[in-house]
């Protein structure tokens, strides 16, 4: 990972998603996978979880007004070299999203369309779903669905690589520069993240790590993909650099509560 030091001008990435109160996930999880880079980190929370390793008990979404105000207030002082979106809870939401993102021209973007909590609990509501689809995916310099939610946006069910691919271009279709499935949910030895840019495919395979070291595998991901944008690297050089990192980080995995346990995001330092 780049340090802090060794390069003559800080690069800079947002985030726009929502706070894990047990830090494993969301916007405290980008945050630090920003860092791990040496990239500076900055946020727009869209809403506030009450969670922990095990389960979500509670979610305040925040007005889009005030999300609308974090990402203006960040793009027009400190700058971004790159943005993700992670959880943004409701259609409101996503639409103020979506018009910042025009407005400030913030690119290149990484849309990960957080649907579902490891635990099971929902973090968009369905009417929502319609909305990331017509109005933030075009935006989207690549996005990063799992198969459950590549599902979702695809309208199809996912069983085999054929499926993923089809999966892959009906979302391409709907105007996203470039995807990659994440292939985490898939019953296999190891993982296999598929990337389309439109026009060709290409297969990225890596060791499944075994353990319960898994809670926010997916946000971290898409972190560090936006951290390797931000840094001046293209989707395709940062994807195996981004599974090496989160294999990296789940192996290195932190002994904390009694269910999903987060990752140790700093395992390179």
């Amino acid at each position: 990972m780049r340090s802090w030091t060794d390069h003559t001008r800080l690069r800079t990435a947002l985030t726009i998603a929502g706070s894990d109160s047990g830090a494993g996930a969301g916007i405290q999880a980008d945050l630090k996978t920003f860092a791990a880079h040496g990239v500076y980190g900055t946020c727009a929370i869209t809403a506030v979880t009450a969670q922990n390793t095990r389960e979500v008990t509670r979610i305040e979404a925040l007005t889009p007004e005030m999300v609308s105000a974090q990402i203006a207030a960040v793009v027009t002082d400190i700058g971004v070299h790159a943005a993700k979106t992670g959880m943004l809870a409701n259609a409101a939401v996503v639409g103020a999203v979506a018009r910042a993102v025009r407005e400030h021209r913030i690119a290149p973007l990484v849309v990960d369309p957080v649907m579902i909590a490891k635990s099971g609990d929902a973090l968009l509501r369905d009417d929502a779903i319609g909305a990331l689809k017509s109005e933030l995916l075009p935006l989207a310099h690549v996005v990063t669905p799992n198969i459950p939610e590549a599902e979702a946006l695809a309208g199809i069910a996912i069983h085999t690589l054929d499926d993923c691919r089809e999966a892959a271009r009906r979302i391409s279709a709907l105007g996203a520069a470039s995807v990659v499935i994440k292939g985490g949910h898939a019953v296999t030895a190891d993982i296999t993240d598929l990337f389309f840019d439109g026009e060709d495919f290409a297969a990225f395979s890596h060791e499944r790590i075994p353990g319960r070291h898994t809670h926010g595998t997916g946000c971290t991901f898409s972190a560090a993909l936006t951290a390797h944008l931000a840094l001046g690297r293209t989707v395709r050089d940062a994807i195996p650099l981004a599974q090496q990192y989160v294999a990296g980080a789940i192996r290195a995995g932190l002994e904390l509560g009694t269910g999903h346990s987060p990752m140790h995001h700093f395992w390179t330092s």
